[in-house]
């Protein structure tokens, strides 16, 4: 039994996913990175065991009726763990970001801006004192009735809607309206009503096209379809809406990105003509603080905000020393380029995580753990030594730290060290080594300490000749101002520079318009699926394969299943207790809802008579639930599946397993997935391959593995364009493009560019001393 006092986090017997009855002790009040390979279980053991056990102990505490209305995680798989204070997490998995969420909103700063207008503001002679919720365009009492906030009207026009005004209606005049049955049936009815549906759209009369396309009525009349040949159909009541309609509808409310994004292209936005863009009411747009809105004040950056906001007067003088206490540590994060009105979905998730730890520094708790998930992503070297600063300045306030991360820096500046492996899913899961920094250099198995003593130099490369080059700009978008920037064809280019300098935006202007640029393809680390239906087989089209070889099977044929029968998202061949999700929901009113294997199927999705049908010994749910490499060594000859396979395996995703949900999957695994979807059609012609900060999320071993891979593209004849941070790639780059010098105003030129040795001389540049130390370091020339 410990006392106590006893300094260290104790874990015993912890079983979550791949570990494997895993004990290990973590000293409190250090800063301790836990690390290893992708997939090898750090995650698992920081978040899915510590934090997860942290948290269920607190909501112990909670009374039962408030524990219903907290989302819980349930309890961990795990003998048991002491020494355990409450923790905070702060994760990179974003929950789905509306436009309305903002910079302001994460940190709270809004609200103080608000309140310094509501009570120190300049208001009109003889207006009243508004209310701090009038000032925020996401109540009702402060939105622009005309735009509800959102600063932006969507109009349309005819010229939108009917592209080609020489086609019928039946021709498809009306582009904006849907295909198949839906278009058809707006075309019947429109027919019904006595439109002529034949004639060319520039023949109709005007006020028949204004109806047609504006019309806000919803007539409903009785259809009678043209009979096809052997179908007999019935007449229907069928309902009108016009084209505008349908398009706002769809643009508003559906769930579908592609049809959201197709209803876009029939829309043009602009400023709203009530507010200018401003988002609020006239008098709230009245009140003005230091001569500015509310909303010219949050579409500064905040380095320029705290300077400008006023001390006079008492009430002034505190709601701004309580503002600018809460802006300095989003600055020192290295995000003082950021305004409060920037829109949470346009920030990259590892500036996301650090606006929340800048909230957490400001709250000043006392003797909690924090949890951390890879604090560094996509941040540059420079930007990485500020976060060290800040770790340190949580532990000092007496907390104890546990980050999980892969960035070399992080790990070098730790306490403590957990190191996870020695490789991914079922060969990991087992913990290396639990002690100070400089003690893993010992452990022969560890591939972490390959890489963090230096040891693994990486290979000398010739920088590679270009064979052209696509010219991009002037660009003038976001901070860019009139940027041309010529990336060279045939090579690995690499775009650097601080976070908000403007390497995204610069990237992103790379179309297939451009000469030079015969066939794009644009690698993201956007989910490959949003529910767990959609997974690693579905996604990259194995599953279809090997449905196809279960329905190929004698006793298929006997029964008469087809392809359709091993599908787990169709009625037929599923476990209809749970409908093909494998699980169960239990509601247990103030405990958190825990999901249990369902009791028909046991989890394997299919029913009994499915499960009947084997292939080599292994019924569908079987193979499903085998990892890439077993999947490969079980589908050897099957060339179809063996292909699929041996690209998965190719960027080094060899230990998941292929019904592996798509929600469980980290952005740098879905950008994997999508690399190897790609890297298995076959070479086509050249094509330039976008990809934007490939190796976040990645363990250096793992990096390895994907540059040998974007490598091997440009052998092929291709061209790699990558965002990137990592000053190991970089340095194996044959181009450079280093963007800032600063973030945000402060950023957007071109500060140097040409070969990795080139760059690094460059006086001024943030990026050339970090990348002139790999070089020097003998890693490459």
């Amino acid at each position: 039994m410990h006392s106590p006092h006893d300094p260290y986090v104790r874990v015993r017997d912890a079983r979550e996913h791949n570990l494997r009855g895993v004990d290990v002790d973590v000293p409190r009040d250090v800063v301790a990175v836990f690390t290893g390979v992708s997939g090898s279980g750090k995650s698992s053991l920081a978040f899915g065991t510590v934090y997860a056990e942290a948290q269920r102990r607190y909501f112990e505490s909670v009374a039962p009726y408030a524990r219903r209305l907290i989302h819980q995680v349930g309890a961990p798989r795990v003998g048991e763990i002491t020494g355990l204070p409450p923790a905070v997490s702060l994760q990179q998995r974003r929950a789905t970001p509306t436009s309305r969420s903002s910079v302001g909103t994460v940190t709270n700063l809004s609200n103080s801006l608000r309140m310094l207008f509501s009570r120190a503001g300049d208001y009109p002679p003889g207006a009243e004192q508004l209310d701090s919720d009038a000032f925020s365009p996401n109540t009702a009492a402060g939105a622009c009735p005309e735009c509800h906030g959102l600063g932006r009207v969507h109009r349309t026009t005819e010229e939108l809607l009917v592209p080609d005004p020489s086609l019928s209606i039946r021709n498809g005049a009306i582009a904006a309206w849907p295909g198949a049955w839906q278009g058809k049936n707006l075309r019947d009815v429109l027919d019904a009503l006595g439109y002529d549906v034949d004639r060319p759209w520039r023949e109709l009369p005007a006020e028949a096209r204004e109806w047609i396309l504006f019309t806000d009525d919803q007539p409903v009349v009785t259809v009678h379809p043209v009979r096809d040949a052997g179908r007999i159909q019935r007449p229907y009541q069928g309902t009108y809406m016009s084209a505008r309609r349908y398009v706002m509808k769809t643009f508003a409310d559906s769930r579908s990105a592609t049809l959201r994004a197709k209803a876009e292209r029939f829309l043009t936005s602009a400023p709203c003509p009530m507010c200018g863009g401003g988002r609020l009411r006239p008098e709230a747009l009245a009140v003005t603080v230091g001569g500015r809105t509310v909303a010219e004040l949050a579409a500064l950056p905040l380095t320029e905000l705290a300077g400008l906001l006023p001390t006079e007067g008492e009430t002034a003088r505190v709601l701004t020393e309580d503002l600018t206490s809460r802006i300095a540590p989003v600055v020192e994060l290295g995000l003082g380029y950021l305004s409060l009105d920037r829109p949470t979905p346009t920030l990259s998730a590892g500036e996301l995580q650090r606006l929340r730890l800048a909230t957490q520094l400001r709250s000043g708790l006392f003797g909690v753990v924090y949890v951390l998930d890879e604090p560094s992503a996509g941040l540059h070297p420079a930007d990485t030594e500020a976060l060290l600063t800040v770790l340190e300045r949580l532990k000092a306030a007496g907390n104890s730290v546990f980050v999980v991360e892969h960035h070399l820096g992080v790990m070098r500046g730790a306490d403590w060290i957990v190191d996870v492996g020695p490789r991914a899913g079922e060969h990991g899961g087992r913990v290396l080594y639990s002690g100070p920094v400089d003690g893993l250099a010992e452990v022969a198995e560890s591939a972490t300490a390959r890489h963090l003593f230096g040891r693994s130099p990486a290979p000398v490369r010739e920088v590679r000749a270009p064979r052209g080059t696509v010219t991009v700009g002037p660009v003038s978008r976001h901070n860019l101002r009139g940027v041309t920037a010529r990336f060279p064809l045939g090579v690995l280019t690499a775009v650097t520079g601080v976070s908000g300098s403007g390497k995204s935006t610069l990237v992103g202007e790379i179309t297939e318009d451009l000469t030079g640029v015969d066939r794009l393809v644009s690698v993201d680390q956007r989910p490959i699926g949003r529910t767990p239906r959609s997974n690693l087989a579905t996604y990259t089209g194995l599953f279809d394969v090997v449905r196809k070889v279960f329905a190929a099977t004698d006793e298929a044929r006997e029964r008469g299943y087809g392809v359709g029968r091993f599908s787990f998202n169709v009625p037929g061949g599923r476990c209809e207790t749970c409908q093909g999700e494998g699980f169960v929901s239990v509601e247990l009113l103030f405990l958190p809802s825990t999901y249990a294997p369902c009791p028909d199927c046991g989890g394997a999705r299919y029913n009994p008579a499915t499960l009947e049908v084997t292939y080599r010994g292994r019924n569908i749910a079987e193979v499903l639930d085998l990892t890439v490499e077993g999947a490969a060594e079980f589908f050897a000859d099957t060339p179809a599946v063996a292909r699929s396979l041996a690209a998965l395996l190719d960027v080094g995703l060899g230990y998941l397993r292929l019904g592996q949900p798509a929600t469980e999957l980290s952005g740098g695994e879905a950008q994997r997935i999508k690399l190897a979807s790609e890297l298995q059609r076959g070479r086509r012609g050249h094509t330039v391959y976008l990809l934007d900060e490939p190796t976040t999320g990645l363990h250096p071993a793992d990096v390895e593995v994907l540059m040998r891979q974007l490598h091997g593209l440009v052998d092929a004849g291709h061209t790699v364009v990558v965002v990137e941070h990592d000053m190991s790639v970089v340095a194996g780059a044959d181009h450079v493009i280093d963007l800032g010098p600063g973030g945000g105003d402060a950023g957007g030129r071109i500060v140097a560019a040409g070969t990795p040795a080139e760059v690094a001389g460059v006086e001024g540049s943030a990026t050339a001393p970090y990348l002139a130390r790999v070089l020097d370091g003998g890693k490459r020339r």
